[in-house]
């Protein structure tokens, strides 16, 4: 993990530095916090070391409002709620669209907008801001980033994803540890409900 993180460290310097004033990510700025996303079992599985290791009263506020947002989450889960994994049915997929898109997420503090597994944030985290493409091979970017600006200059700070291998590698390695294979929430990953 400590070489994905190294590569995808190194991939993110290099398009801030090339994004310059076009990125409006900044320390507090936690709009993209905000809406649950899928998260790998490798990401899950970082956030639950780090959350097992984390000064006591950061982990008991963490814990809390993980459960509290799962059990917010939970009625309309597009997947199984039992085990935390989502897209557990062929309907899943088009019901995450307009899933739980004002919730935050349990591992941000609301007192000062920041992460508080800010080393263990998921590749997801990791990744946005700048302009990175998407399953469809379309380049897309924060809304608060890039305004305005011409497409080439989006196309020109592209974050560059050659690590996408060596991920798959090591989600592939999770799941085995894990005994759980797809995606989850962050809730789900952090509630001690999931099954592990």
């Amino acid at each position: 993990m400590a070489e994905l993180f190294k590569i995808l460290d190194a991939a993110l310097a290099s398009a801030t530095q090339r994004s310059d004033h076009w990125l409006a990510c900044r320390l507090g700025c936690h709009q993209c916090c905000v809406g649950v996303f899928p998260i790998s079992q490798l990401d899950a599985e970082q956030l639950r070391d780090a959350l097992d290791r984390a000064e006591q009263g950061v982990a008991d506020r963490i814990r809390e409002r993980a459960a509290a947002s799962r059990a917010r989450l939970t009625p309309k889960f597009p997947g199984d709620a039992d085990s935390g994994l989502l897209f557990t049915e062929p309907q899943h997929e088009e019901a995450f669209e307009d899933f739980a898109n004002d919730e935050p997420c349990p591992v941000l503090d609301p007192a000062t907008g920041t992460c508080e597994l800010y080393a263990a944030r998921p590749v997801q985290c990791r990744t946005f801001g700048p302009p990175v493409r998407d399953a469809e091979d379309n380049l897309t970017v924060c809304e608060l980033c890039f305004v305005d600006a011409p497409p080439e200059e989006v196309a020109r700070c592209e974050f560059e994803q050659g690590w996408r291998p060596l991920e798959d590698e090591l989600i592939a390695a999770a799941e085995t540890r894990t005994g759980l294979h797809g995606a989850t929430l962050i809730a789900f990953a952090l509630s001690p409900q999931t099954n592990r």
